[in-house]
């Protein structure tokens, strides 16, 4: 640039800047190294010999490299086929890789080829021309024309032009002749590289190092309608979270599982038929750790590899790992523009390839599942719990694991400021105690853990029904208990919501009264709370009001502590007014610093120890709850956890992906960033399978994974160090709730706003829109059912609807992204919701719109097909063309010839390749080939054909019998 500064991704650096603070480079952990300028160069050929005098050439232009090392061409890349010309102006041009550095040594070579059809499988040799890189930077104007040398190395077959790419204006010269005979040479000379200075060494850029790697470019040059030429970059690169999100959510779910495990076994002792049916369960869960564990011990010998081919996609030990995960970046230049950046995840649709589809898939299975559960809990002997019910359990596990450290740590600060004498510290901590203590107390009052534990007291070995005579008491110390809690239906929690420290202490003080004479009332029987009993009794009756009286206590204790609280403000409120000089001397010595902790701390330890208490009883009528849940599902319900935990983690490495791809690029902009944490971020899944056949299933898995994806949050942190293992993104949670910790270098994260420095969650709203497109969606809208498509649509319809009211409410519009096109977001809604519910064939306008809508509300988008093959590399050029015509102005007589530009040489095909560790033997890969050729197109259609002819025969066969 010729203002001095740099782009990562799209945080731009003052190069000068830089330069002039050789520290902050470090401190940035930006590490720069010395390279010459990258070079980009275009072709053109000129008089062309064919051995037919009268025929013209379809020409193509081969280009390979010297390698450094071994001596030995290798080739690059490969121009499109420009058909009849003898003349032909290539639109691709050429760009040299991070594996091959342009220097001046490098030789290349140009050999040209009369192509006899687009399958290149039959071509003739032409000619070949070989420079060196300083032959092109030294050369005047650095444009190169070359002879091409025929075989016997005497006769020439033409020229070619080798011109570096350099912005500029095109002289007014005829279209016509661009496209078939040039006359001015100064065409191939309009763009120029906007990367025409020192480079960044990507492996040690923050932005990019960490997770995106093998960086795959291809740079063509396209003529816009004012006959001016922009420059269109592709770039595509692996990403690193294909296996390390896999790998670390594998490692949680063995950890959850042996939390779980370790739950049943500390239920206690239960009759023999629940015994038996935790061991069953508890054997079950052992198999799914140890088959998990064996997954990951198998991920864990992997190394070098980013992502998976669709080869493998049936491969057990890579079955948590995601297809094809790639990220597709297009950058267009154009004459005294900004750059514009349009970014695509591709990706095979998240779904178990390995446990195969004959049953269906998740989505169906779980309604299936779901029916039959009942019946299982009769037979089981279990009680029904519905979905929401198990949700419900989880998350009352969830809640208390995460707030009763919170509450210690509270209570703890509560001491530590009354030590301190402050009075400020005090009341913040005392707030800050209320509110949890609050919460927690809300999630215990739910019906579901009171029934719950009376569930669990019905399965002990001593249960005594109603309908049985009643064991007398023993002792007297329960009675005493319900005696002195007899106003136990009062609320028992005086005071407790919208409580402010500076509240009287009369209503507080009449609970903590309460709660010392229980206290004096069982100190001469054990010393203790009458709510910390080690079980619920299994001598007598359950008695279905101890489980209030105990969460209540906890408020109780709570309000002691606030009373408290009051009554040492208070007293230090009177202390500083002006007292009588005799009394002044009692004041001090009756109320020194350590007071105010000697006469809180019996209080807030009897507040710790009640919900200790609480926790571990609630704990385990809620581990009880899920015990029957797991044991009226065996086998089918763990077959299914094992297959959404599967499919989940394909989505969740993509969701990834995405995010930090447009968490990188937005990071400069401010209205981007408060979106991001005052609404959150679409994140838009493209699919375009179909539903017939196997794909239904993959459709019915990568709904509930895509649905899953609602249950995840993300969180940006400040890196440790600037070293590229702390800069990877980490997950935590369990499976009703996880956190992607997304690390940025720490003068990058200083730049951030607040709210997110300070650690909010940031939500992402997954919508999900399908729409097959092959030959075999035909057969199912002819002869099937589209039902399953046309309710997802309608679903996420409404989805990213009430996501667009939510930003609208919150989120001036101005901070949205601006576009040529000026169609308001409200009406492409409505016309999406329109497109949504008209019956029409392969309707693709509902893809086109949805993500036009997604880039508009500054979005992430994923397209998927079954592979992330040719599928979705269909889209992803059409939707790149089509974005160069609308937003900037591609000439409608360049639109086709770009298309095959895109399709002929693709970015996606030519990246990567996977080893075989059985065979040996190294396999091309292609993420999403976008070789498409009329040939195929008459296949395709050959073949639908005649299922169509084969079809109607037998409708026909069926009426007239």
């Amino acid at each position: 640039m010729e203002d001095g500064t740099q782009q990562l991704g799209h945080c731009v650096v003052d190069m000068k800047e830089l330069s002039a603070n050789p520290e902050g480079l470090t401190a940035a952990g930006v590490m720069l190294t010395p390279k010459l300028p990258k070079v980009e160069f275009s072709l053109t050929c000129k008089d062309l010999v064919t051995s037919g005098r009268d025929r013209k050439p379809n020409a193509l232009v081969q280009v390979a490299v010297v390698d450094p090392h071994k001596q030995h061409l290798v080739t690059q890349t490969c121009t499109e086929i420009v058909e009849a010309n003898k003349d032909p102006l290539f639109l691709t041009g050429v760009t040299f890789p991070s594996e091959y550095p342009a220097s001046p040594e490098t030789l290349v070579k140009l050999t040209v080829y009369d192509a006899k059809d687009k399958s290149q499988e039959s071509s003739n040799f032409l000619g070949s021309a070989t420079f060196s890189v300083s032959d092109l930077l030294r050369a005047k104007d650095e444009r190169l024309t070359l002879s091409l040398r025929s075989s016997d190395g005497v006769c020439t077959a033409g020229t070619v032009v080798v011109s570096r790419l350099k912005m500029g204006e095109m002289e007014e010269v005829d279209i016509d002749h661009i496209t078939t005979d040039i006359q001015s040479q100064k065409c191939p000379m309009v763009c120029e590289s906007a990367s025409h200075h020192a480079t960044i060494d990507r492996e040690n850029n923050p932005l990019t190092g960490p997770v995106f790697k093998n960086p795959v470019c291809k740079v063509y040059r396209f003529q816009t309608v004012d006959s001016k030429w922009m420059l269109v970059r592709e770039q595509m690169e692996e990403c690193t979270l294909s296996f390390s999100i896999p790998k670390q959510l594998l490692s949680l779910y063995i950890q959850e599982d042996m939390r779980r495990l370790q739950d049943l076994r500390e239920l206690g002792e239960l009759s023999p038929h629940w015994d038996n049916l935790r061991k069953e369960v508890m054997t079950r869960y052992g198999g799914i750790i140890s088959s998990y564990q064996e997954t990951l011990a198998e991920l864990d010998k992997i190394t070098g590899r980013s992502f998976k081919p669709s080869c493998c996609k049936a491969q057990k030990s890579l079955e948590f790992i995601p297809i094809n995960l790639h990220t597709q970046r297009m950058r267009v230049t154009c004459p005294r523009k900004t750059d514009a950046l349009y970014d695509i995840i591709t990706v095979g649709a998240p779904a178990a390839h390995y446990q195969g589809f004959k049953c269906g898939g998740l989505q169906r299975l779980l309604s299936r599942y779901e029916a039959d559960k009942k019946s299982f809990s009769t037979a089981y002997q279990c009680i029904y719990y519905s979905p929401e019910h198990t949700a419900k359990a989880q998350e009352v596990l969830s809640t208390m694991s995460l707030l009763q450290p919170h509450i210690s740590s509270l209570a703890d600060q509560l001491l530590k400021a009354s030590q301190e004498h402050s009075s400020s510290g005090l009341r913040d901590s005392l707030k800050n105690l209320s509110d949890k203590t609050e919460q927690f107390v809300h999630t215990l009052k739910d019906e579901l853990v009171k029934s719950a534990l009376l569930a669990l007291h019905a399965a002990r070995p001593g249960y005594v029904s109603k309908n049985q005579k009643q064991t007398p008491v023993q002792g007297g110390q329960h009675q005493g208990h319900i005696q002195q809690s007899s106003d136990q239906n009062q609320s028992p929690v005086q005071g407790l919501p919208g409580h402010s420290p500076a509240a009287p202490a009369t209503e507080s003080t009449v609970v903590c009264n309460n709660v010392e004479a229980l206290q004096t009332t069982t100190a001469g029987e054990g010393g203790t709370l009458p709510v910390r009993q080690d079980s619920i009794p299994h001598h007598k009756e359950y008695d279905e009001e101890e489980w209030d009286r105990e969460w209540a206590n906890v408020a109780k204790c709570l309000n002691c502590v606030i009373a408290m609280v009051d009554k040492l403000l208070d007293e230090d409120n009177n202390k500083q007014e002006p007292v009588p000089e005799q009394h002044l001397a009692d004041v001090i010595t009756s109320h020194n610093p350590g007071d105010w902790r000697e006469q809180l701390r019996p209080l807030v330890t009897s507040l710790k120890e009640c919900v200790t208490e609480v926790v571990d009883k609630a704990k385990r009528a809620m581990t009880f709850v899920l015990l029957q849940e797991a044991a009226c599902s065996i086998p089918q319900g763990f077959l299914l956890q094992q297959r959404r935990d599967v499919v989940f983690s394909q989505a969740l490495a993509a969701l990834a992906c995405g995010f930090v791809m447009r968490l990188y690029a937005g990071m400069q902009d401010k209205g981007f960033l408060r979106q991001l944490h005052l609404v959150g971020l679409v994140a838009q899944f493209e699919s375009l399978l179909s539903t017939y056949s196997e794909e239904i299933g993959m459709l019915e898995d990568m709904e509930v994974g895509i649905s899953d994806l609602q249950r995840v949050t993300f969180q940006i942190t400040e890196a440790k160090t600037d070293d590229l293992s702390d800069l990877q993104p980490s997950v935590c949670g369990r499976r009703d709730h996880f956190t992607v910790e997304v690390p940025l270098p720490r003068l990058v994260f200083q730049t951030l706003p607040e709210e997110i420095k300070e650690g909010k969650p940031l939500r992402v709203f997954p919508v999900l829109f399908n729409v097959g497109i092959n030959e075999q969606q035909t057969i199912a809208e002819r002869f099937g059912d589209i039902s399953l498509q046309e309710r997802i649509n309608q679903k996420n319809f409404e989805m990213l609807e009430a996501y667009y009211k939510s930003l609208s409410e919150k989120v001036p519009l101005e901070c949205l992204p601006c576009y040529q096109t000026q169609t308001d977001i409200k009406e492409l809604l409505e016309t999406l919701g329109q497109n949504v519910v008209t019956k029409k064939r392969k309707n693709v306008e509902i893809l086109w719109i949805a993500g036009t809508i997604c880039r508009r509300l500054n979005g992430i988008r994923f397209t998927s097909c079954k592979s992330a093959k040719d599928r979705t590399s269909m889209s992803v050029t059409l939707e790149q063309c089509a974005l160069l015509r609308d937003e900037h102005q591609l000439s409608k007589d360049f639109f086709i010839r770009a298309l095959d530009c895109m399709r002929s040489r693709l970015t996606q095909g030519d990246i990567g390749q996977w080893e075989d560790p059985e065979a040996g033997a190294v396999t091309e890969s292609k993420p999403a080939s976008r070789h498409f050729y009329p040939i195929a197109l008459l296949l395709v259609s050959s073949h639908l054909l005649v299922v169509w002819l084969i079809l109607s025969l037998v409708f026909l066969l069926a009426k007239y019998q």
